[in-house]
């Protein structure tokens, strides 16, 4: 009985405080149990937070990942060169203690490793006043025994040149510059580094910055090097802003550039798209604020110029880089808005225009160049593009081995250039003709013209007056160098005789000369379409018949009317 209202008494009481009873049992569980409760709780939000993928790569034997190529079914470049490449058929396996996108690109930015050696530096100054530094290491630096600054390259050497293009506020001394940089020399060729505005330890000499879209700086100092060293296969390979320079240079050069290969490393392509991308999670907005700390750094440097082109108020409270794009960069570029901006730099509209071999490398991971940005169709449809992308890798980090001692894209870099520099697919400058194109071909936009004088006077001109005005304008608009040298060229007449012919022959056109090349056309038309005329023949036949008849019968019921009547009186 007793104990029979001891159990119903406890239940009693456990009913009514349950969250009492719960706290006593988990009194029970040992601290150090949820010690490791915590840790493993931890450890699964910033795994998943900092995007780990070493379980993955725990799991898969550490195979790596494969890297995938678009590019056109009928491009050369592919199946004559990147098919060549045992890098870019091979698997890109990540230094397995920074399996992850940021420390990839974190530790890119706070170490990298960079092997150490020193430049030579040629300042080079551009026509609006501006200065940049070009920091050269040459083959000779790295694989001779003796360190000569006083050598130079010949201005005949045909050793190819690299020109490398940093990114945003990055310069030669980068760490992953100077992994680009030491690598080509070892491997025998030359490389010059272009540094940006005001980057490199150069004071801005002018009122013009550098910007994500900013190509004038790169094509002068291409064509520089074309000029100095014009047997020198040249090569450029741009980097992160430095790569959407690049690819935007080509588009608007097309042809014409002096390139004879090129590579694109972690291009933002879209900077809209990349704008809203790094405003979108919290990581991202730790880049944003990173490198708006490092743009602000940079303002800095050149503060009183600064002051006077931009808002330096606004420069020094921006929190990200569109803030500073539009306190500084719109300001000094001269665009109406921020977006604006970045719609007319983005190197992704003018992929369709590049003419020059073209590798792109890009991580699906990077934290920086969303995947949203790249144009994959785009660079499909050009035969000059390989698109190479990798689902690890961070920006432009690619750390591999497992003392994190080299760079993927670095190796991948140096392969495909050197297979491309041996092959027949090196893009060759397209000089423009010194002579203007003959206009014998077509007849579109050629005489005879009808000319209407103000007295109501209709007249034929010929080809003759046309041509004449055509050279004036060319003349006048600045680009009379190539009529210049033409007439230049032209043989001048030995006698008098010459110039009496010349002008007795322009005396003697006469309105039916100015015709006959009408006539000749017509003829020729009639020729190789003569079966389309009398078709046109017939169908004006049976269209217009219906009214011509009805005039016709008006006609002669009128005439027949009156031939019958004046017959009638007459009898």
């Amino acid at each position: 009985m007793h104990r029979m209202v001891y159990r119903c008494g406890g239940h009693r009481s456990a009913s009514a405080s349950p969250y009492l009873v719960l706290l006593n049992d988990l009194l029970l569980i040992p601290v150090w149990h949820y010690l490791v409760a915590l840790i493993a709780i931890c450890f699964a939000f910033l795994y998943h937070f900092l995007e780990f993928h070493f379980l993955h790569d725990l799991f898969t034997g550490f195979r790596g990942c494969s890297v995938a190529l678009t590019y056109h079914s009928s491009s050369r470049i592919y199946h004559d060169v990147v098919s060549k490449c045992r890098i870019l058929h091979s698997r890109y396996l990540v230094t397995p203690w920074l399996s992850s996108p940021h420390l990839q690109t974190v530790f890119l930015s706070l170490f990298g490793r960079p092997p150490v050696f020193n430049y030579r530096r040629e300042l080079f100054h551009l026509s609006d006043g501006g200065t940049i530094a070009l920091d050269w290491l040459l083959d000779s630096d790295v694989l001779g025994s003796n360190y000569d600054t006083t050598s130079s390259i010949p201005k005949d050497d045909i050793k190819p040149i690299v020109l490398a293009i940093p990114g945003l506020t990055s310069d030669s001394e980068s760490p992953y510059i100077k992994h680009l940089a030491f690598n080509t020399a070892q491997k025998g060729w030359n490389i010059v580094v272009t540094n940006h505005r005001g980057l490199g330890g150069v004071s801005i000499t002018s009122d013009c910055f550098y910007n994500a879209g900013w190509t004038e700086d790169l094509r002068a100092v291409i064509n520089h090097l074309h000029h100095e060293y014009p047997n020198a296969p040249l090569f450029v390979v741009g980097t992160s802003i430095g790569a959407n320079i690049l690819v935007k240079y080509l588009g608007e050069d097309g042809d014409s550039v002096p390139v004879a290969g090129a590579v694109a490393i972690c291009s933002p392509w879209d900077l809209l798209i990349g704008d809203r991308f790094i405003s979108r999670r919290l990581l991202q907005k730790i880049y944003d604020r990173a490198l708006a700390i490092g743009l602000q750094g940079y303002a800095q440097l050149h503060q009183p110029i600064y002051s006077r082109l931009a808002n330096w108020e606004g420069i020094k409270k921006s929190r990200s880089i569109r803030d500073f794009d539009h306190h500084a960069t719109r300001l000094v570029g001269k665009f109406e808005t921020v977006d604006t901006y970045y719609r007319r730099c983005s190197s992704a509209s003018y992929v369709g225009n590049v003419s020059v071999p073209l590798l792109c490398i890009s991580a699906l991971d990077d934290p920086l160049c969303t995947r949203e940005a790249i144009p994959w169709d785009e660079c499909r449809a050009n035969l000059n593009i390989v698109l190479a992308t990798t689902k690890r890798g961070g920006h432009l980090a690619f750390f591999e081995g497992l003392t994190a001692a080299g760079i993927w894209w670095v190796r991948a870099v140096d392969e495909f250039l050197k297979v491309l520099h041996s092959s027949q697919y090196m893009h060759v400058k397209k000089v423009a003709s010194s002579y203007p194109p003959l206009i014998l071909d077509s007849s579109i936009d050629q005489g005879p013209y009808v000319n209407i004088a103000e007295d109501g006077m209709v007249a034929a001109v010929g080809n003759e007056q046309v041509e004449e005005n055509r050279v004036e304008d060319v003349l006048e608009s600045g680009e009379g160098k190539i009529s210049a040298e033409r007439d230049q060229q032209r043989p001048q007449p030995e006698s008098d005789s010459l110039a009496g012919v010349v002008e007795s022959s322009e005396q003697a056109i006469t309105p039916l000369d100015v015709i006959a090349p009408v006539r000749r056309r017509l003829h020729l038309l009639s020729r190789q379409s003569r079966w389309s005329l009398w078709l046109l023949v017939y169908i004006a036949i049976v269209t217009s018949w219906p009214v011509v008849g009805s005039v016709l019968q008006i006609a002669l019921r009128k005439k027949l009317r009156n031939v019958l009547s004046g017959a009638f009186f007459k009898r």
